[in-house]
């Protein structure tokens, strides 16, 4: 069973800095895209920042400059660097990935959600 688990969210102040983690774990044969959303109180989850396994990077026009989204894939893991955070930058940070697994009779493909961790940037 895969299962991905993120880390490093909690209280930041204003142009404070975070990083997030977020390991994958289960009989994993390989990992594609790797990305992070975010959803904020009473508005819908968005996209903040993807990767793809041979390190491609798309970002938010929001976060562009601010944010840095890596992965090592030898620890099936993807990280979010965010620096000069801002208050509506508040939310819960989940990450999401797209992985193929293997099953006792068959590779199975799908996407996975984090648990989420909650970012908050007082204003």
């Amino acid at each position: 069973q895969v299962q991905l688990v993120e880390s490093g969210g909690g209280l930041v102040q204003p142009g404070g800095s975070l990083r997030l983690s977020c390991a994958a774990s289960g009989s994993i044969v390989s990992i594609t895209a790797m990305g992070w959303y975010r959803q904020a109180p009473g508005k819908e989850r968005e996209l903040v920042a993807t990767v793809t396994s041979d390190g491609n990077t798309d970002y938010a026009d929001s976060v562009k400059g601010r944010f840095t989204i890596s992965r090592d894939n030898a620890k099936n893991t993807v990280y979010l660097q965010m620096n000069s955070l801002k208050p509506e930058d508040t939310a819960v940070y989940y990450c999401n990935a797209e992985i193929f697994s293997r099953t006792p009779i068959s590779i199975n493909s799908g996407y996975y959600w984090g648990q989420g961790t909650q970012v908050t940037v007082p204003s």
